[in-house]
This record gives C-alpha cells, structure tokens and sequence, in this order.
C-alpha cells in the first residue's frame, strides 16, 4: 500500500483531511432529517470509544515505552500521560465554569457546544499526527497510525451530527447550523500536521508527545463518549465500546 511509504506530514494531511470529511458529512444530515437513530448514535460511539481506547496503548503508550529516552520511560510515558489528561480535565473545567459565569442563553450555550467540541478535537488530531511520525519508515506502525485515524474519523461522522442538530433545535438554520458543525473538525487537520510534525523535527519529543496524545484521548473517551452513550443504552454502549476495542487490537497485534 503505497499511503504507507509517503512521508509522514503527508500522510497526517491526507488523513486529517478525511477525518474533517467525515465530521462535514454527519453535520449534512442535518439538511434531509429532523432526528437521529439514537441507537445508531449509540452503537457507534461505543466502538469509537472502544477503538481509541485500544489506540490510545497499541498504537501511543506502547511505543511510548519501548521508545529510547535519556530518561527512564515510566516517567517519561506517565508524566506525559498525566499531562494530556490534565489538558482535557482543565479544559472542562474552564467550560464549566464559563457556563456558570455567563448563565444559559441559547445562543452561549451553542457556542459553548460548539468549544467544547472544538477544543476536544485538538488532542485527537495531533494524536494521529504523533502516530505516524512514530511509525516513519516502518509500514505496520504506520498501518497503526491509519487505523487510529479510521476509528476517529468512525467517531466524527456521529459527531458532525451530534452538534449539527442541537444546534439547529435551539434556533439555527439548517446552513449555520452545518458550518460550524464542520468547522469543529476542520481544526483536526492543523492539529495533525502539528503533532507530525513537532514529534519528526523535535528530537526527543516522541515518548511525551506519544504519551501526551494517550492521556488526552483516554480523557476524552471518558469525559464525552462513555457518558453520552452509556446514558442511552448501556447494552448497545457496552457491545459497541468491546467490538470497536477488539477490532483495533486485532489489528494492531496482527498487523503490527
């Protein structure tokens, strides 16, 4: 597969641009349909969250540790993933108290929907991006990579619709309510290209970013996905979050 072997700042481009498509086309179902299939919603974002899970030890904190540092790596993986937890935790933090400062209007709390979705997306690009510049010049780790970015893309098509609509029902016509659903994934791609890119040229760097990228995608599996569709239905919850976890290993350990 020729993908494998281009260099990773293009392979980060071509991905996070198909991450991006995929949130624009959940966000243009807000065009043709009034609701969503709930238990769709839910199934897929259980196997989302399943699979990043997965992603977030085969394909960063694995190669986090086996990465050789100066510094011993348990210190060097747990640091770095404590931090990228902490960016996200810090982050809800601060939208939460910004909730509670500027009160409940509906026009603050699409903004507010659209930030924190905005802002979660950020740790995700970058993790891809971190991902293939760990796996330059080798197939299966970049194979790894590809697969992280698929199980993401998987969880932005719900996602695109999951901020179109709300949007949309709290007064938004059809077309505002899709630009700035899109426009929350569009912020993958510069994440992306940064994390490849700061992970290739920083020498390093790799074993924190890698690790930085786990800790901050673990938080947000936990922070939005679980909740969301465990609040549903946790059958579905649970049987999406333990296939989309078992796909991602089987292809990680088989493929790489």
């Amino acid at each position: 597969m020729r993908f494998l072997s281009w260099d990773p700042i293009l392979q980060s481009f071509c991905l996070s641009l198909f991450m991006y498509l995929m949130t624009a086309l959940g966000a243009m179902f807000v065009f043709f349909s009034k609701k969503i299939n709930q238990n769709f919603l839910t199934l897929m974002n259980g196997a989302a969250a399943g699979i990043m899970i997965a992603a977030s030890f085969f394909s960063l904190l694995l190669p986090a540790i086996e990465y050789e540092s100066a510094i011993p790596s348990y210190l060097t993986v747990t640091l770095g993933f404590l931090l990228g937890g902490a960016f996200i935790i810090l982050s809800d933090f601060f939208l939460s108290r910004t909730k509670r400062i500027i009160g409940c209007g509906g026009d603050r709390k699409s903004a507010l929907l659209y930030l924190a979705v905005t802002l979660h997306n950020i740790p995700e690009g970058m993790a891809v991006g971190v991902a293939f510049a760990q796996g330059a010049g080798v197939e299966a780790a970049a194979l790894s990579a590809l697969l992280l970015g698929v199980g993401i893309a998987v969880q932005n098509f719900p996602e695109g619709m999951c901020v179109a609509f709300p949007l949309k029902s709290r007064g938004m016509s059809a077309g505002k309510a899709f630009l700035f659903s899109q426009g929350s994934g569009a912020v993958e791609i510069p994440a992306c290209l940064l994390g490849a890119a700061l992970a290739t040229y920083i020498v390093g760097l790799m074993p924190w970013a890698l690790s930085f990228s786990a800790g901050a995608m673990v938080a947000v599996v936990c922070s939005e996905l679980i909740p969301d569709c465990f609040s549903e239905n946790k059958t579905l919850a649970s049987a999406g979050v333990i296939l989309g976890f078992c796909v991602m290993m089987i292809l990680d350990v088989a493929l790489g």
